[in-house]
C-alpha cells in the first residue's frame, strides 16, 4: 500500500471558487490581501483593518452577486 505522501503528491488542491473571486476583488479594488473561509452556511472574510471590514460589509450585495451565492457574509478583524 502506498503511503499518504505518494497518494497526495499528484493531487492538485482544490478550493471553492468563491475564495479566489473574493481575494481578487479585494486586491483589485483596495490593494489589500484578505483571508477567506468558505463554510457550509457562510463565507468568512478576515481582514487586518476595521475600515476595510466595514467597507466590505457595505459592499456585501456586490460581493454576493460576484460569487453568485446566497451564503451569509461574515467579517472578522485579525
Amino acid at each position: 500500500m502506498d503511503n499518504l505522501q505518494q497518494l497526495l503528491q499528484g493531487r492538485a488542491p482544490s478550493q471553492p471558487p468563491e475564495i479566489k473571486l473574493i481575494k481578487d476583488y479585494v486586491q483589485g479594488a483596495f490593494h489589500e490581501t484578505v483571508e477567506v473561509m468558505v463554510r457550509e452556511r457562510d463565507i468568512v472574510i478576515i481582514t487586518h483593518s476595521a475600515a476595510l471590514a466595514n467597507t466590505l460589509r457595505l459592499r456585501s450585495p456586490e460581493i454576493r452577486e460576484l460569487c453568485q451565492t446566497q451564503k451569509k457574509l461574515s467579517f472578522r478583524i485579525a
